[in-house]
């Protein structure tokens, strides 16, 4: 039962992949706007019902995961991070190494980062899947500074390093950007 159970996650996985495959080369060559999940669902050589039965969301869904490891991956930089360093620079840290401020991305992800940043309904929809991780990260905040995960302050907190990807993945220099919003959560705004 167990090898059933196997083939067939296996087999949904491919499924998954061919669909975000198909969808990044797609949106790439017409634009997002240009494509429509019947030419997808072609692309993938898979039905329209399989596509939604795979991605109920819409086409904007098909090229990300679920988005429940983003907050846990940020809660882990927390929890894990050096003895004595500032939740901050281990949060600063982690978002340096990946999404749209990584420099050393593989060519097929520095497209599909690309097509995201410079599409509007993409971009929207990466956000809601950054601030779905706001109890998680909030949750890891609090317990390392003694705080309570439902305190505005660590909301907060987490809520703003959610949003950066989001407001600095745009700019001609992201890396730099996102420096930037930490030194301003870090120092706070000048009197």
């Amino acid at each position: 039962m167990g090898t059933t159970t196997g083939r067939r996650e296996r087999k949904k996985a491919q499924t998954r992949k061919a669909l975000a495959d198909a969808a990044v080369r797609l949106f790439a060559e017409h634009g997002y706007d240009g494509v429509t999940v019947a030419q997808i669902a072609e692309a993938a050589d898979v039905s329209i019902a399989t596509l939604f039965a795979h991605v109920p969301d819409g086409k904007e869904a098909l090229i990300f995961d679920d988005g429940a490891g983003r907050g846990a991956w940020l809660a882990q930089a927390v929890r894990e991070r050096p003895a004595g360093e500032p939740v901050l620079r281990a949060l600063r840290r982690c978002l340096a190494a990946g999404g749209p401020f990584a420099g050393d991305l593989p060519p097929e992800l520095r497209r599909k980062r690309d097509l995201i940043v410079n599409t509007p309904a993409l971009r929207a929809y990466s956000r809601t899947l950054w601030i779905a991780g706001e109890p998680v990260l909030a949750a890891a905040i609090a317990a390392e500074s003694g705080q309570d995960p439902s305190g505005m302050a660590v909301r907060a907190l987490a809520r703003y390093v959610l949003e950066i990807p989001e407001l600095a993945g745009a700019e001609p220099d992201p890396l730099a950007a996102m420096h930037a919003i930490f030194d301003l959560l870090e120092q706070g705004w000048p009197s």
